[in-house]
């Protein structure tokens, strides 16, 4: 499962590569709301959650716009970043009701699976509002307060999640942002020297780990939960390193703003990251007994292949076609030791699939 870009007929003019204040502010509300996801910033996560019990209240209103589906709201709508948080809220408060509807109205249902109406269709008591209304409550009653909410008044909604963004950044963000927004804007400056020698594809497969080049063409496909292919010109394309986002890739391809790519800039994830393939061929690798068989015995010691063919009792082509199979996975490592070959389980590759999965193996 991939997206995939089609970066063709974009000009210099229309790629932009910067932080943004909101975004990255989005990326943190998301980890306070998910913090399972994001194990590695636990002891951020405790510090800012100590907010006090009103501001964690009406976090948890609006958690639907930032918990799982990103909303549209939160980043950049043109190639022209704004340069603090104070300006992309008041671009937000600038908003007539009917734009503020229209970029909201998804992030509350939190699916992209699903059409929703136009912001003229979800006037309040429309047919249209009310079918809105119960499929957002169907997903969740938080979710169900906040479409109701929006239908009926969208103005206020939206000056209360700017009172709700701003009491954030003045608990616990802007401190954090202060911290933060230097590296993410050297990174970004590097990004956009990158942009101007060579093709926006090489870019960003350079940029991220699990991204790769398709078929002919300026085409980069994307390594996530989704299938969708987006063409991007004759729109922009504007890259937001940040620093909160990892594990997490976004794409927002919503017409007809510019389409965004928030990522984990470089040094704010793990090296090695895998694509959706390498993880499958290393789960695949372990469905079969013997080769759970033949990874206690690696587990223990360097083996060669004829020593675990006699373990086990099998032909040494068979045990040589297992390896072949968890080596292929990474999942074992093979060293030469004169004319003899040694063989011994990758127990820290073992260990980053699960410690459940390692201890099995050890039993």
């Amino acid at each position: 499962m991939s997206i995939v870009l089609d970066l063709g007929g974009l000009g210099p003019a229309d790629l932009a590569a910067g932080p943004s204040a909101l975004s990255e502010l989005m990326a943190s509300l998301h980890v306070l709301a998910e913090p399972e996801h994001h194990p590695e910033a636990a002891e951020w996560a405790a510090r800012a959650a100590a907010a006090g019990p009103e501001l964690r209240d009406e976090l948890s209103v609006f958690a639907p716009l930032w918990a799982r589906f990103r909303c549209r709201l939160f980043f950049p709508r043109t190639v022209a970043l704004a340069p603090s948080l104070d300006e992309e809220l008041a671009a937000i408060a600038a908003l007539p009701a009917e734009d503020f509807l229209e970029l909201v109205a998804p992030g509350v249902l939190g699916t992209s699976g699903q059409p929703v109406p136009s912001a003229r269709e979800l006037r309040a008591g429309t047919d249209a509002a009310e079918d809105y209304a119960r499929r957002c409550l169907r997903r969740s009653y938080a979710r169900g307060e906040l479409a109701r909410q929006l239908v009926a008044a969208p103005l206020e909604l939206r000056d209360r999640l700017l009172a709700v963004l701003r009491a954030a950044d003045t608990a616990f963000f802007a401190e954090d942002w202060r911290a933060l927004r230097p590296a993410l804007e050297e990174h970004a400056r590097e990004v956009r020297r990158r942009l101007a020698v060579r093709s926006p594809a090489e870019v960003l497969t350079e940029l991220l780990p699990t991204a790769a080049r398709v078929g002919p063409g300026e085409r980069v496909r994307l390594d996530k939960l989704q299938i969708d292919e987006v063409k991007v010109a004759p729109r922009p394309l504007v890259l937001v390193p940040s620093a909160r986002v990892w594990p997490h890739l976004t794409v927002k391809n919503e017409h007809p703003s510019c389409v965004v790519v928030q990522y984990a800039a470089r040094g704010t994830a793990p090296a090695g990251q895998l694509t959706l393939r390498d993880l499958h061929h290393r789960l695949m690798a372990l469905t079969s007994p013997a080769r759970m068989e033949l990874c206690r015995h690696l587990l223990g010691e360097p083996i060669t292949t004829s020593e675990l063919a006699a373990r086990l009792g099998s032909s040494e082509p068979q045990v040589s076609r297992a390896l072949r199979t968890l080596r292929d996975a990474g999942l074992v490592r093979s060293t030469r030791d004169g004319k003899l070959v040694r063989h011994r389980l990758a127990t820290d590759v073992i260990q980053r699939l699960g410690h459940d999965v390692l201890a099995t193996v050890a039993r």
